[in-house]
């Protein structure tokens, strides 16, 4: 099984970039087909996909944060980061790396998630 570990810091000020990490053990970020998001949760609104990027490198973005957001990996340390830039408090949530094995498959292994709060 999966597993996923996002890291980071919990406060970041306003207009600073967000920058966290998700750790994969049990997978590899080049497996066949499958896709490693990082998604959102505001507090008291569901679920937001931010991007993804795919088992070849390639990447994707939610057209609302596509001018602030960079997704990049690592694959030697088996380690995807994502970055947000320009934040404000309305970028405060919990975030989620996720993995799906397609596209269009349903997330299939999530990290626990870690709240990151926008505030001076």
């Amino acid at each position: 099984q999966v597993q996923l570990q996002e890291s980071g810091p919990g406060l970041v000020k306003p207009s600073q970039t967000l920058s966290l990490t998700c750790t994969v053990s049990g997978g590899s970020l080049t497996t066949n087909n499958y896709y490693w998001s990082w998604i959102r949760q505001p507090p008291g609104k569901g679920l937001e996909w931010i991007g993804h990027i795919s088992y070849s490198g390639r990447t994707w973005y939610s057209p609302s944060l596509e001018s602030r957001t960079s997704i990049s990996r690592d694959t030697s340390k088996n380690q995807f980061t994502l970055q947000l830039a320009s934040v404000t408090p309305e970028d405060t949530a919990v975030y989620y790396c996720v993995t799906a094995p397609g596209i269009t498959s349903a997330w299939h292994d999530w990290g626990q998630g870690t709240q990151v709060t926008v505030s001076s």
